[in-house]
């Protein structure tokens, strides 16, 4: 095993050695020296509660932000702009990733696309099917049927099984269908700077500014080859007719999403998400052999770029599936894929370490600044709901008499249960902001369900542990011991297990 690969190795098992080693030492803390767990358990309390302000601080303000802007007329604002930015010289290039959706998944998001503001003949469209899905060329032609004349362009490109250094990733599917593209673009003479790529899941649905608000904040950025352009996503699509506790794990995604977006410096793309076409070629396409392409290819540019790249927040939405099945069991099973799937990201940590260590014209402190903020994250996400739910009561019940003499033993349930209600109050904040984000109520669906998602937000104990922290420790595990993962596509338009 050469130097890199021996590098790479140690890179990966850090993440889930800190996250099991802060785990396992409370533990073995709360056995052997309760005081000690118990100080730290408080210090850590009292972090979370100033962090818990902090981040709901922020979310109030994205949250406002976006209800000032997703509505705005964009398109128009783009036509305000001075002659030398001239917005009708961009063309739009959407890649759709498609595995095992079919037409009534991805029928949606093209009837939104159609439906958008921008002219339609500055749109190019690709229906990036895997060849290796059965139904692929029959789902392709039905799509072609409806939509192909709808279009500037309209692309269906079928993705190899099995190519060398491939994996089976999106990320290949999605680099596949953009040279596809390409071709199509060198063929028609028209500039890379000049075309806006986005690449969204299948069931991404636009909203009618999208494209207005994209061109506007691209032509108006600081270096706009240099910058991603991530939307806030919403699981609006079938939020209504989703099971409770799947609908409350959705939302709070969205609620990271708002948040991270006021935290440039930490703001990477995820999921949805759109770039100049020109940086994609440059910086050779999204990652063919790992799971997380949405965020390695923020990381990618920053890598390229050297450092000198960021992502820019467009507070417009695109609205997704809730992924859920035919019974709680079996929706609790695909959203525990799902996030496990997202918290595969912590790959990403050794992708970035080993880039720094090529790269060096990065500054140091800011190589540094950046792992830090990648590692805690991902430490953060595995190891904070196990700490405040499983592992707080533990010097109590492990202290014994003399321990429960103390008064840290009286005062640490009582900060812990402080914690709890803090939380709750803060939770009424994120309910507030929940039903602002909700789409109409369908015909169909009775007026308790107003009721219900107030009530379902009593899942937020269970959803954090079996949905939070879980998930993590279980993606950070199977990294440490190079357990990788293959991508497991999300069920998409509520398919059964």
């Amino acid at each position: 095993m050469n130097k890199e690969k021996v590098l790479k190795r140690a890179f990966e098992i850090i993440p889930g050695g800190l996250s099991w080693g802060i785990i396992l030492s409370l533990i073995f803390l709360s056995v052997v020296y309760p005081i000690a767990s118990a100080i730290l358990i408080i210090t850590f309390d009292f972090y979370w509660i100033i962090r818990t302000v902090y981040l709901t601080t922020l979310l109030i303000m994205a949250h406002h932000r976006l209800s000032r802007e997703k509505n705005k007329d964009w398109l128009e604002s783009c036509f305000n702009l001075p002659k030398e930015k001239d917005w009708s010289r961009l063309y739009q290039l959407v890649i759709f990733p498609v595995y095992n959706e079919g037409p009534e998944v991805t029928r949606p998001s093209l009837a939104a696309l159609k439906a958008t503001h921008y002219p339609k003949e500055k749109i190019i469209v690709v229906m990036a099917f895997e060849n290796r899905n059965k139904h692929a060329r029959e789902n392709a032609l039905i799509l072609e049927k409806e939509f192909s004349s709808e279009f500037g362009a309209y692309l269906s490109t079928f993705h190899p099984d099995g190519l060398p250094g491939e994996s089976r990733t999106k990320g290949a599917n999605s680099s596949w269908a953009a040279k596809a593209a390409k071709e199509y673009i060198d063929g028609r003479k028209i500039a890379y700077e000049n075309v806006l790529i986005s690449c969204f899941d299948a069931d991404t649905c636009v909203e009618p500014e999208y494209f207005g608000c994209l061109s506007y904040h691209f032509l108006t950025s600081d270096k706009p080859h240099q910058a991603s352009y991530q939307p806030m996503p919403v699981y609006n699509n079938n939020i209504w007719q989703a099971p409770s506790f799947a609908r409350l794990v959705e939302i709070s995604g969205s609620f990271c999403q708002l948040i991270e977006s006021m935290r440039l410096e930490k703001f990477v793309t995820f999921s949805s998400h759109s770039m100049s076409f020109k940086t994609l070629v440059e910086i050779d396409y999204w990652p063919v052999d790992m799971i997380s392409d949405d965020s390695v290819i923020y990381w990618k540019g920053y890598l390229h770029y050297n450092g000198d790249y960021r992502v820019v927040p467009l507070y417009i939405t695109v609205s997704m599936d809730v992924a859920y099945s035919n019974n709680i069991w079996r929706t609790t099973v695909v959203q525990y894929k799902q996030k496990r799937r997202w918290a595969w990201g912590v790959e990403n940590f050794a992708f970035v370490a080993t880039g720094f260590l090529k790269n060096r014209d990065i500054p140091l402190t800011k190589k540094l600044r950046r792992l830090f903020h990648l590692l805690d994250s991902h430490v953060t996400w595995a190891v904070w709901a196990v700490i405040l739910v499983l592992i707080g009561p533990l010097p109590i019940l492990f202290g014994g008499a003399f321990f429960s003499s103390m008064s840290i033993a009286y005062n640490l349930p009582k900060i812990t249960g402080l914690l709890f209600n803090f939380t709750l109050l803060t939770s009424i904040t994120w309910i507030f902001l929940s039903w602002a984000i909700l789409p109409p109520r369908p015909k169909g669906i009775s007026w308790f369900k107003n009721i219900i998602l107030v009530l379902e937000w009593a899942f937020v104990p269970f959803l954090i542990i079996v949905l939070g922290s879980i998930p993590a420790l279980d993606a950070q595990t199977r990294l440490m011991f190079a357990r990788y993962m293959e991508f497991n596509p999300t069920l998409k338009g509520n398919k059964v297990l």
